[in-house]
């Protein structure tokens, strides 16, 4: 990934963890919970959901490093109380899968995008929009990974019954291991064949070649 590829790439990543956020805040808010809303999460806005670890400094060693084709990272959690959701478990699941379900939303648009882009002729948009949707679909699975602060734990936390007191405790240590995880190959190499299998899907279902 050269330079100017990378900071296109750091752009698309930040807008897409910020949709990704606000999947997140306007999900709670609908289901009972103005915490996200009071702290001005409920916005579009990128400074808001930055985190300086998985949205600044991650990325940009990513791109400044040889790690080849892949750019990945996080936003500040979106802050939810359980104790204002109408139904505190479901709802919470909701609200959890409201992030990823945001980016396979985006991965779907900007598909469509590409194919508004080979009809009307331009190329550089088509390449932009599949780089960007397999951003997006990257996004997806790596927050379904049960390691805080990215959204399969807080499902996780759900399913084993743990309380809030024990996940932030553990969530102190959790961008060190999201870092450590990230170096095995054979999870990097889980994360692409996951997005790679499902842009084919999509790119198939929207009439795109898949190179």
């Amino acid at each position: 990934m050269n330079i100017v590829d990378g900071l296109i790439m750091y752009l698309g990543l930040v807008v897409l963890l910020t949709f990704h956020e606000f999947g997140h805040a306007w999900v709670a808010l609908k289901c009972g919970d103005d915490t996200a809303k009071l702290q001005g999460r409920v916005s579009l806005n990128p400074i808001v959901h930055m985190d300086p670890i998985g949205t600044v400094l991650l990325p940009l060693i990513m791109i400044f490093t040889p790690v080849g084709r892949f750019l990945i990272g996080w936003a500040k959690p979106v802050p939810v109380n359980p104790y204002n959701l109408r139904n505190p478990i479901s709802d919470d699941i909701l609200v959890t899968m409201a992030g990823p379900g945001m980016n396979l939303l985006l991965a779907v648009a900007l598909v469509a995008l590409a194919r508004v882009g080979i009809l009307i002729r331009l190329p550089g948009m088509v390449d932009l929009c599949g780089l960007m949707a397999q951003l997006s679909l990257l996004l997806c699975f790596f927050n379904l990974i049960p390691i805080p602060p990215l959204d399969g734990s807080r499902v996780l936390r759900i399913v084993v019954g743990m309380s809030w007191e024990a996940y932030a405790n553990f969530a102190r240590f959790g961008f060190l291991a999201i870092i450590l995880v990230l170096q095995i190959p054979p999870v990097r190499a889980l994360l692409w064949t996951a997005v790679d299998n499902t842009f084919a899907l999509l790119a198939f279902c929207f009439g795109l070649s898949v190179q």
